[in-house]
């Protein structure tokens, strides 16, 4: 069972190729090129922490509104500053990332509590029309499909929650300049687990339980092994305005 892909724009790259880059490639770049032209380690990490904060502000700036998310970027940076400042180690630059992978997971698990998984709504904020609607009967209509939701949704934390422990067991162990350069390795092996678990057991439970998925639809297998074909939306009223 695995999540619908929203449709990529051509040219410019999309917001996360941005994102990547923001995150990821440019604080590599500017942190080994500090360290080549000889900065010392607390310099260059706190220069690599600094694009993502200067992006924060940038959009503060634009759009002239505060999000949580910027709040919670802005937060961490001031945080891990003043820690590394007080232990006199640039280690605690190191796990700025770690913050944000820990509220990720402890937001995912509360979604099991509050409101609904964070798998189904998180699929339902990319999809719309006919397709939002398609997913929402399949919430409604199914108890496996939210059985499957609450199970990945925690599975899903708890994934989360251990890529936290790596990092901070990197940071804390391995040498500062190697740090930086296994963060892009560690979210590629904790990307690889989530997807891999969702597609392994999501498509096994529900074909455990006769259930097929068709792009966003759900359907129960017949007793002869066959899927009913996808029943059609109404047809419209004859004057355009909906069914009486």
């Amino acid at each position: 069972m695995t999540a619908p892909s929203p449709p990529r724009p051509s040219g410019r790259p999309g917001p996360l190729g941005r994102t990547l880059a923001l995150e990821l490639v440019l604080p590599l770049a500017v942190f080994y090129g500090m360290r080549a032209l000889g900065a010392d380690q607390f310099l260059a990490l706190l220069l690599a922490a600094a694009l993502p904060a200067a992006h924060a502000v940038h959009g503060i700036a634009v759009h002239r509104r505060v999000s949580g998310v910027t709040l919670f970027v802005l937060g961490t940076m001031v945080l891990t500053v003043a820690m590394s400042l007080i232990t006199g180690s640039p280690r605690a630059l190191l796990i700025r990332d770690a913050w944000a992978s820990a509220a990720m997971g402890l937001w995912t698990l509360a979604t099991l509590a509050v409101g609904r998984p964070l798998l189904y709504s998180g699929t339902l904020a990319f999809l719309s029309g006919e397709r939002a609607a398609t997913w929402r009967r399949n919430w409604e209509r199914f108890p496996e499909f939210r059985h499957a939701m609450r199970v990945s949704t925690g599975v899903w934390g708890g994934i989360f929650l251990c890529h936290t422990a790596v990092q901070i067991a990197m940071a804390a162990s391995l040498p500062i300049d190697l740090v930086p350069a296994l963060e892009p390795v560690l979210l590629a092996v904790t990307v690889l687990a989530l997807f891999s678990f969702q597609k392994l057991y999501g498509d096994r439970y529900l074909r455990r339980h006769g259930l097929r998925m068709h792009g966003v639809e759900l359907s129960r297998r017949r007793p002869d092994g066959q899927t009913p074909a996808p029943v059609p939306p109404p047809a419209p009223h004859p004057t355009g305005e909906g069914r009486p």
